[in-house]
């Protein structure tokens, strides 16, 4: 062991043991919020729907290219909860959004 009292940790995957920090890193990265093309998204994050959608209980349906501005992770690695000028509450599926550069 290393003396830099780095703790150490199985990967059951590899077979290996490997520093603490750097399992933390890959589970984070394992369970990281992703976009239609892959692009891993955060909080404050601006999106583009890839498709048009229509919003259930809103009545009105959001085009392809709309960007959404600010969006916020949820507990489900899946969905988004974003802000629209005419929806409140709008949870929308991270299969149908790409990151906006």
């Amino acid at each position: 062991m290393a003396g830099n009292g780095d703790e150490y940790v199985y990967d059951e995957v590899t077979g290996e043991w490997l520093p603490a920090s750097e399992m933390a890193a890959k589970a984070a990265e394992e369970n990281a919020v992703r976009d239609a093309t892959g692009n891993v998204l955060a909080d404050g994050d601006a999106v583009t729907l890839i498709k048009d959608l229509k919003v259930k209980g809103a009545g009105q349906t959001l085009k392809q290219g709309t960007v959404i501005r600010s969006i916020r992770l949820t507990d489900n690695p899946e969905e988004i909860d974003c802000r629209h000028d005419t929806i409140k509450g709008l949870v929308l599926r991270t299969e149908f959004v790409r990151k906006k550069n």
